[in-house]
């Protein structure tokens, strides 16, 4: 499984979601965190968004198929997230 976080420098959210990705222990996945401040595609889709987390889902034309994920609380369990986790294999 290949996940993609959209993230920014200082988000506090950003780095809840990540530090619960790191936790998940029973599901083996590859994870690309992209600075959404680094692209302007990026920073105008989701500047008020973030952490977006989205599945690659497959590559058509050499383009990434990214599909987001139902956004998790901030307050959720890293078991909830790794059932949302284990949905989308």
């Amino acid at each position: 499984m290949n996940l993609i976080v959209y993230s920014k420098p200082d988000c506090c959210l950003c780095t809840g979601l990540l530090e619960k990705l790191e936790q998940i222990q029973d599901l083996s996945f590859n994870l690309e965190v992209r600075d959404i401040t680094t692209n302007l595609n990026w920073f105008e889709k989701y500047q008020n968004e973030v952490p977006v987390l989205c599945v690659v889902k497959g590559v058509i034309n050499q383009e990434l198929i990214e599909q987001e994920l139902p956004r998790v609380s901030p307050r959720s369990p890293v078991a909830k997230l790794q059932q949302l986790l284990l949905s989308y294999q």
